[in-house]
């Protein structure tokens, strides 16, 4: 019996990042084997164990044979006979396919650190096709990856658009997709997700109501990319860096102009009402991809407010307030810090644009407190009850968040 370090902890230790799960495969063994070592069982599809001290992940050598459709349609295959090289010809890149033994020496038989220094995300074997799930790991790779200068081989994407056409990925289970969405939303560089996904044809099947953004231009003086697409895509990225690793804002990121789709022929490149025309594209997609409660609800406020926030000292006192509540950012802060990360990130999200200024926010935030100060103790010290405690506190809220405007507006 030997183990062997695998996959992600192996490939991020040759490129110098560290942290991260470290997945183990063990080569020679049983089930009763490990047991008798003291291993713990885990998962119910192939044999996993958790070591007895560590709590990593050892995996019994296995192989894996096409037998369906879509994510699950596999027959595994683990006994003592299966080599640590066949194990390895069943990952999805070759960046993923090196291990190291017990010394660290590497064992490398696909070729991953030439890839690694290539900067290049390369599929291990033609059995790539089978899984649809590997399209979307490569396209997170990419958001993952980009920045320090990864791109997908050609051959590769040959073999995603073969997917695509042979429609392997209509399989996908809604959970699956979602799950490397969020992960990819929380990279470096999230444009990369929709890039490759889109070269790959994948996008206007996994994200229709993003794919169709393409194309639609927009007014050049306020978007000098002019196309909406491109602006989604550097919105993505200008989220990442505002928020980085924060998935929730991510996600308000690519849906906040969704609407921009659907603006008639006639009135192009103005996008008059697109805020309202986005929630129902929005609510499609949330819906589909089972998105948490959380996500879709944010995003729809940032789909529909996001133009407020930009002119937020332009608003009165009251249109301030009533966006305030719509967020409950008067008991949840959190929530107002996310909404405005998203619209900073769509106010950063232009050519150009990408380091602007957003007092908006120092705004919002005082606004906020402003109106979180008001209580109602006075008021029912004054004998009022009911509805009239919160139409004077209402009324004590506007008058608070007045008193900032002269001295917050630019």
């Amino acid at each position: 019996m030997r183990t062997y370090l695998v996959g992600g902890a192996v490939r991020d230790k040759r490129l110098g990042r560290t942290g991260g799960d470290r997945d183990h495969v063990v080569v020679g063994a049983t089930p009763a084997q490990l047991l008798a070592l003291g291993f713990r069982p885990v998962g119910k599809d192939f044999p996993v164990f958790l070591h007895p001290a560590t709590g990593e992940e050892y995996a019994l050598a296995r192989t894996e044979r096409k037998t369906g459709r879509g994510y699950h349609g596999f027959a595994f295959h683990a006994d003592p006979s299966v080599t640590l090289e066949q194990d390895l010809a069943r990952r999805d890149l070759t960046i993923n396919a090196m291990a190291e033994d017990e010394h660290g020496a590497l064992v490398d038989p696909y070729g991953g650190a030439r890839d690694l220094e290539a900067r290049v995300l390369r599929h291990v074997s033609p059995a790539f096709v089978e899984d649809p799930v590997r399209l979307l790991r490569v396209a997170r790779f990419a958001a993952r990856f980009a920045p320090l200068g990864f791109t997908v081989a050609e051959e590769t994407m040959a073999l995603m658009r073969r997917m695509v056409r042979g429609g392997e990925v209509d399989h996908l289970v809604p959970e699956r997709v979602w799950q490397e969405t969020r992960k990819a939303l929380a990279e470096a560089r999230p444009s990369a997700f929709l890039r490759v996904l889109r070269e790959a044809g994948a996008l206007a099947v996994l994200f229709p109501e993003v794919d169709a953004l393409y194309g639609v231009p927009q007014r050049a003086e306020f978007h000098p990319e002019i196309d909406t697409g491109v602006h989604v895509e550097m919105v993505l990225d200008a989220a990442a860096a505002v928020a980085p690793g924060d998935d929730l804002v991510g996600f308000c990121a690519l849906t906040h102009d969704l609407g921009k789709a659907l603006t008639p022929a006639d009135e192009l490149p103005r996008h008059v009402g697109h805020e309202q025309r986005g929630v129902a594209p929005l609510r499609a997609l949330a819906a589909r991809l089972k998105v948490p409660a959380e996500h879709a609800a944010l995003a729809e406020i940032v789909c529909r407010e996001h133009l407020n926030a930009h002119r937020a000292f332009e608003l009165r006192p009251a249109t301030v307030l009533k966006l305030l509540e719509s967020l409950g950012a008067l008991r949840r802060p959190a929530r107002l810090d996310s909404f405005l990360a998203a619209c900073l990130a769509d106010k950063r999200g232009r050519l150009g644009h990408e380091h602007d200024d957003y007092p908006q926010a120092d705004y919002l935030r005082a606004a906020r407190e402003a109106a979180a100060a008001v209580v109602a103790a006075p008021f029912v010290a004054q004998g009022l009850q009911g509805p009239a405690v919160g139409a004077a506190m209402a009324r004590e809220r506007i008058r608070a968040i007045g008193k900032l405007r002269p001295a917050t507006s630019p």
